[in-house]
């Protein structure tokens, strides 16, 4: 819940992504560990840890940019 994690539908698990929230241009670098999200219309599920930092969980749901980090 707190560690800097992800869902992500099709990224193999342990895809290094950097995460930018644009309003606030605060990111984080995440580990994808898991799939989904399930529902439609969205790419990424944030643990509770990483939205904090970049500044979404108020909001719940938010648009960010991902950048893949090799």
């Amino acid at each position: 819940m707190y560690a800097m994690t992800c869902a992500h539908k099709t990224l193999q698990f342990g895809t290094k992504l950097r995460v930018t929230n644009p309003d606030n241009k605060k990111s984080v670098i995440v580990i994808v560990n898991d799939r989904g999200p399930f529902i439609r219309g969205r790419d990424l599920d944030l643990s509770y840890g990483a939205a904090k930092k970049i500044g979404i969980v108020k909001q719940g749901v938010g648009r960010v940019t991902i950048e893949n980090i090799p």
